[in-house]
């Protein structure tokens, strides 16, 4: 049932100028980046600039019964900030400061819309960084990553999100503002909370404000190895070479030759060796990183690759970083996030392979090669009918990546697009253990309803 507008005006008077029904400004606010598009116009939106504001707005909806989407940046691919017909929508992209750079004790505190490279700028100024580092860093933010619990190019060696959060400053769907965590190396005072929402996809509280681990920076530069292989498949058992070698890489992605070719006509100065099938990009740190990557490179070689680069820098990482962008461009919207244990990582992108073939489907490959996390990207053409048909193949993929005890979503999150495939790898036993958490936190489920948890 809509909030009438007498109880729309109560949220209005309590939050001033933050609040908008103005449906031009709204717009913008209710997608992100997957194809889904929202069902119906949302009543408003909150414009928050404080945890107490967010918790105005989660005390009105909760006893309006108003469903709420979340949104920082936006760059989502699984629909989980879409918004609601007759919903609230509640921004934090205005939440971007960095409150405390602690690097006595190895932290820093900062709210959900930092931008997650220019947190990473103004780390590098005193010397430190924020190891979590997913392809879209230049426009996700930190409290996306932790939403989704991103990976990103560096999860090979330093971990996913999770991994990097000491504490959370979090809102319940009642309005009540918790402190999960701390500042502390070590603390088991308390159920592990902190955990329990890093992931959670705003299904369970909204996260205001994130204690993070930060790390000095290396002191050598990084080196980059790049080499081309004339079989995809021939790429996935380099990429479990390496995972199983004694100085495995930092960082190693894995692009398909068609995904290349779109990134080089975008960007004709990158001069990306064009791959007959793919290409892996890795990365090694540290005093011997120069001839960790030349030895990368020749295992490379072992394994089929027909060609190999090595230079100083990132700027390699660039055409990774583009992938993705590229291929929506190419009408290409539609992404999985399959995850995938390493051993197998070769036999599933040749069932990627074969699949594609069955249905006559292009289906490009991305991802995180090194920690077995596949981006199959299917084409779709305009219409519901291109759509529906692009999410079944996709569907099969799913169901293949779980047979070898892979997961529906590595790192981009379960949102609405996901959901219906859970009962494909999650018993009810963990259904109804999830759906009682939920329950215990947002009984009314206002709470970004109908996603994450099934």
């Amino acid at each position: 049932m809509r909030a009438s507008e007498e109880e729309i005006q109560e949220l209005a008077t309590a939050l001033g100028e933050k609040f908008t029904t103005d449906e031009t400004t709204i717009r913008p606010y209710m997608r992100d980046q997957s194809w889904m598009v929202p069902e119906g116009t949302p009543i408003g939106a909150v414009f928050a600039q404080s945890a107490q504001d967010v918790s105005t707005a989660l005390k009105w909806a909760n006893a309006h019964k108003v469903p709420v989407s979340v949104r920082t940046g936006g760059s989502g691919l699984a629909g989980g900030a879409v918004s609601y017909a007759d919903g609230l929508i509640i921004s934090l992209d205005k939440m971007n400061r960095i409150l405390e750079i602690n690097p006595e004790n190895s932290y820093a505190i900062v709210e959900p819309g930092i931008i997650n490279e220019e947190f990473n700028r103004q780390l590098g100024l005193e010397g430190y960084f924020f190891a979590p580092d997913p392809a879209s860093a230049s426009i996700a933010t930190i409290g996306g990553n932790i939403a989704t619990n991103a990976g990103g190019l560096r999860a090979v060696s330093y971990g996913v999100t999770i991994d990097w959060v000491k504490g959370l400053e979090v809102v319940l769907a009642d309005g009540r503002i918790i402190h999960t965590g701390s500042k502390t190396i070590k603390n088991v005072s308390s159920l592990n909370l902190t955990q329990l929402f890093v992931g959670s996809e705003g299904t369970l509280g909204v996260v205001t404000q994130a204690t993070v681990k930060i790390e000095r920076l290396p002191e050598h530069e990084p080196y980059t190895f790049l080499a081309s292989f004339d079989s995809i498949e021939d790429a996935g058992y380099a990429t479990i070479a390496m995972r199983d070698s004694d100085n495995r890489p930092v960082s190693l992605e894995l692009i398909d030759a068609f995904t290349v070719d779109l990134v080089n006509k975008r960007h004709p100065d990158m001069q990306v060796p064009q791959p007959g099938a793919a290409l892996l990009l890795g990365q090694t740190l540290g005093e011997n990183a120069e001839e960790q990557a030349n030895t990368m490179a020749e295992l490379c070689k072992e394994f089929g690759a027909s060609e190999t680069h090595v230079e100083k820098g990132n700027d390699l990482l660039a055409v990774r970083r583009d992938a993705y962008p590229a291929l929506q461009d190419a009408g290409m919207p539609v992404i999985g996030d399959v995850s995938v244990p390493i051993a197998s990582l070769a036999e599933v992108i040749q069932g990627i392979e074969e699949l594609s073939q069955k249905y006559n489907r292009r289906v490009a490959i991305i991802g995180h090669a090194g920690d077995g996390n596949l981006h199959p990207i299917v084409q779709c053409g305009e219409g519901l009918e291109e759509s529906a048909a692009a999410e079944a193949l996709l569907d099969e993929i799913v169901k293949m990546a779980i047979e070898p005890g892979g997961v529906i979503s590595g790192e981009h999150g379960i949102g609405y697009l996901k959901r219906h495939d859970l009962p494909e790898m999650l018993s009810q036993d963990v259904i109804d253990v999830q759906r009682s958490i939920k329950n215990a936190l947002d009984p009314n489920n206002i709470l970004t309803p109908g996603r994450k948890v099934y």
